[in-house]
């Protein structure tokens, strides 16, 4: 079909014999975009994915109390959840996990708002904080498909004296040689997950947070860590004892390097907000798709065909 394209030179070059005047270019232009849209022309375009899921990882440990950000750590972190999920992709799906001495699946992923919203809205502060608990859960959920058995490998872990995990973990090895034959699969599943985790920084139960970023970048699931604090902090007073706590945030830039991720640090109200702003665009989820361009061009043809004529028909009070 593109070869009716040739017939447009052919009409211009018979115009011009018979009149000895160029035509105009807007319509050899028009017309051209009309003939090639017979041909049905497709372009790559970035279109949404409607499987992407993300896990928001909230921190309610003790030190989450701390009011070097206002009202307090833990209540700034809610607020910017909430603006987060409001205005998060209609067919994005989110999930809710929270951390403290272990970490529990609050919020299966849904696309329902007022779910999550209300997920969020109480998350009562209680002692310890397992970062890695907190990630581990996170990926089972995100993955159901991938044979990872959270508290199997919480577990191994615990008896191997952190001896790292992995995906095979608390797996018999029929299990095990099903996985292996699924791997390229499992692999790819993980391109459309991501994980946010919101925290200060200090992890000191359960799995090492690193070892459980290892076995996220093995899935492919990137984690964007938070940093909530500042670096002077702020003393709180837990168990009868007062301390003060700081944002350590050195585990946190390594756990979004090793996932490629990306590390936000939140030393204000204000910060934590603009940085979910920012994560609401880094999750939007999107991949190459051919799409038929054809009304497009066969619209933008006869547009500048009809500007072509209604020039001349102003101009010289005819359309050619």
């Amino acid at each position: 079909m593109l070869l009716v394209c040739a017939l447009v030179p052919v009409l211009a070059l018979y115009h011009f014999r018979q009149t000895r005047k160029a035509p105009p270019i807007l319509l050899c232009l028009g017309l051209l975009l009309l003939c090639a849209s017979l041909a049905r022309p497709q372009t790559v375009l970035m279109a949404p994915i409607r499987d992407a899921t993300v896990m928001l990882v909230m921190d309610t440990s003790g030190s989450m109390r701390a009011k070097d950000i206002q009202p307090s750590r833990i209540e700034a972190a809610q607020q910017a959840a909430q603006r987060f999920i409001e205005d998060k992709p209609r067919r994005l799906r989110v999930g809710l996990v929270t951390v403290a001495g272990t970490a529990a699946l609050a919020q299966a992923p849904t696309e329902e708002r007022d779910a999550l919203l209300k997920a969020i809205e109480y998350l009562p502060l209680q002692y310890g904080s397992a970062l890695g608990t907190g990630i581990l859960v996170s990926l089972e959920a995100l993955l159901p498909g991938a044979g990872i058995d959270a508290q199997k490998i919480i577990n191994e872990a615990s008896g191997m004296g952190g001896q790292r995990p992995s995906a095979q973990a608390g797996r018999s090895l029929d299990e095990k040689n099903s996985a292996a034959k699924e791997g390229q699969g499992l692999a790819s599943s993980g391109r459309n997950r991501a994980i946010v985790l919101m925290s200060d920084g200090q992890s000191n139960m359960g799995p090492e947070l690193l070892k459980m970023a290892e076995l996220a970048a093995e899935h492919q699931v990137k984690i964007f860590t938070v940093g909530i604090g500042t670096s002077e902090g702020d003393v709180v007073h837990m168990q009868g004892r007062s301390m003060r706590v700081k944002l350590e945030d050195e585990a946190l830039k390594k756990v979004s390097a090793m996932t490629q991720g990306e590390y936000f640090k939140a030393d204000s109200t204000d910060q934590l907000k603009k940085i979910y702003d920012t994560l609401g665009h880094r999750l939007r989820f999107e991949k190459r798709a051919l799409t038929e361009v054809s009304a497009h061009l066969a619209l933008l043809g006869m547009l500048l065909v009809m500007v072509s004529l209604t020039r001349n028909f102003v101009r010289m009070g005819k359309i050619i």
